[in-house]
């Protein structure tokens, strides 16, 4: 995975636990796309200062996840939802009992609702 998009989905986690101004640094970096050029204007603070901001911002979240490993678990249970689902499709192709297509349709709503 994409580091960039791995710090996202772990802010998207963790990123209460951080300080509001670590939160936000990495919010405008990562989520919003603005450079440390364009954040450290806005915060008027230093490129170096953003930076470092972001750095221990990132090492909290990456702490975080080794510790409670919640990132880790959501994409275990997905892959899993998403090999379900596959099989749901293939039996689906393979019958053409119209009951049995609309118990597993209903099923496919009902597992898709926990991703």
């Amino acid at each position: 995975m994409e580091e960039k998009i791995k710090i996202s989905m772990l802010l998207e986690i963790y990123g209460r636990l951080l300080t509001l101004k670590q939160y936000n640094l990495l919010d405008d970096y990562y989520n919003k796309d603005l450079s440390l050029s364009e954040i450290a204007e806005n915060e008027n603070i230093t490129r170096q200062a953003v930076r470092d901001f972001l750095k221990k911002g990132e090492k909290k979240l990456f702490e975080y996840e080794e510790k409670l490993r919640i990132m880790e678990k959501n994409i275990a249970q997905e892959e899993k939802i998403d090999e379900i689902l596959y099989e749901i499709s293939k039996i689906e192709n393979s019958f053409t009992d119209e009951k049995l297509i609309n118990v597993l349709d209903d099923i496919k709503n009902k597992i898709r609702v926990l991703i």
